[in-house]
């Protein structure tokens, strides 16, 4: 209960529709729509954001400085992926429906959908989800600091990092003029990392190597 709420105001809330407040669209198929104590009062430490991806769209790198986050599947499928700040290592998580994948607070997290009309929501434990994106990192960071640093060609930093000129959020933008990654957008070697799963029941879909959907191995140059 919110310890600080006044039940007898008629301002209390106690129901919303999170279509009024969209926190990003790229288009039908790709869209994010959030709930917090911002817009319904009489939360309290929870939160979610309501998400639709279509295949290989990706919820860009990021981060939740305030908040752990536990993503559910709804319908679709969806590989989550996340670094291990205590390991250094970047695994991944498959989850397809009635299966969740949890991020604690502040580890570095990406979303690629791997099948249409994907469907999940994202819970969080504060009032506002806060968020650290990636974009924001890479076009904010000066590009002469990121080639002092990294010992990089700073030209070549400025050329590839010129299109980031806003948060992008779900990725690619739709104005991207590279080609078409292939499915389902991200490759690692195996060498790198592998795709990780918890023992679950026997269900009615089959699992594939690496990302469920696709019948290949997207972990594999």
């Amino acid at each position: 209960m919110n310890s600080y709420m006044d039940y007898t105001s008629p301002t209390v809330q106690f129901t919303y529709d999170l279509s009024d407040n969209i926190l990003f669209k790229k288009d039908a198929q790709n869209s994010i729509n959030e709930l917090s104590i911002q817009q319904l009062n009489t939360l309290a430490n929870v939160s979610l954001l309501d998400i639709r991806l279509s295949t290989a769209n990706v919820v860009e790198p990021h981060y939740h400085q305030n908040a752990t986050e536990l993503i559910y599947c709804i319908s679709g499928a969806v590989t989550v992926s996340l670094i291990n700040p205590f390991t250094r290592e970047l695994r991944h998580f498959p989850i397809t429906p009635g299966q969740v994948a949890n991020v604690p607070q502040g580890w570095w997290h990406y979303l690629v959908a791997t099948v249409d009309n994907t469907h999940l929501l994202a819970i969080f434990n504060a009032p506002v989800p806060e968020f650290i994106l990636g974009s924001d990192v890479l076009r904010l960071t000066p590009s002469n600091i990121m080639a002092h640093t990294y010992c990089l060609d700073e030209k070549k930093v400025q050329e590839a990092l010129a299109p980031i000129k806003k948060p992008t959020i779900i990725g690619p933008s739709n104005d991207c003029k590279q080609q078409p990654p292939r499915k389902p957008g991200i490759h690692v070697r195996l060498t790198d990392t592998s795709s990780h799963r918890q023992v679950a029941p026997q269900r009615g879909y089959t699992y594939t190597h690496g990302y469920p959907g696709f019948s290949f191995n997207p972990y594999q140059e």
